[in-house]
């Protein structure tokens, strides 16, 4: 199921902006802490590092993903999920706008 609303959060104003604009995102921060982003990725090919674990949910659009140490690549599109283990890294593959929420883990 794709979430369509977050509520009961606060949202920083001030958007995170990657690779010369071709992913923004802003941050969302819930009462007791956790913490989520929501963006878009617009076509390009990027690679992400990431700390914490993350869930990338894909809440319209679509890429192609690949995790570090995989040769395999795999596809994400609307209602769809995949993890991202922390302090590691993906390659993903846009054509079209992709949008997503960052589950931070």
């Amino acid at each position: 199921m794709t979430t369509t609303h977050i509520d009961g959060v606060s949202v920083a104003t001030q958007a995170s902006v990657y690779f010369d604009g071709k992913c923004v995102s802003h941050q969302l921060t819930f009462p007791d802490g956790t913490r989520k982003s929501v963006g878009v990725v617009l076509p390009a090919s990027l690679t992400f590092n990431t700390g914490a674990a993350e869930i990338m949910e894909c809440v319209a659009g679509s890429c192609d993903y690949r995790l570090a140490g995989s040769e395999v690549w795999q596809s994400a599109s609307a209602g769809q999920r995949f993890s991202v283990p922390a302090n590691s890294s993906f390659d993903i593959r846009v054509s079209e706008a992709y949008h997503y929420i960052c589950h931070f883990g």
